[in-house]
């Protein structure tokens, strides 16, 4: 079994919002949907740089709060068609409410 890497709570991150961690060096974007799903990618845009983290979480898309481009947090998809795709981590939300990778 792959060693598992506790990033956080997901008491620190309120439903709907995101939070960027440091993990091992790595920097991500944690969101907390408002259905309470749990995802993670690369924590800048790749459009522009821009703090995905600060962005507008619907369902389980995000939008970059500096030009509008949006994501699904489940593939990285790029949804606006202008721009390269999301990079995308696997995370799991334990019983305890610790987030994992």
């Amino acid at each position: 079994m792959a060693r598992q890497i506790l990033i956080g709570n997901v008491d620190q991150i309120p439903k709907g919002e995101a939070r960027t961690f440091d993990v091992n060096g790595l920097h991500i974007a944690v969101y907390h949907t408002h259905s309470g799903e749990v995802f993670a990618t690369q924590p800048d845009c790749p459009h522009r740089g821009g703090p995905l983290a600060d962005g507008l979480i619907g369902g389980t898309t995000v939008i970059c709060p500096l030009h509008d481009r949006s994501f699904d947090l489940r593939t990285g998809k790029n949804l606006s068609g202008d721009c390269t795709d999301l990079r995308t981590y696997p995370v799991i939300l334990r019983q305890d409410g610790g987030i994992v990778m």
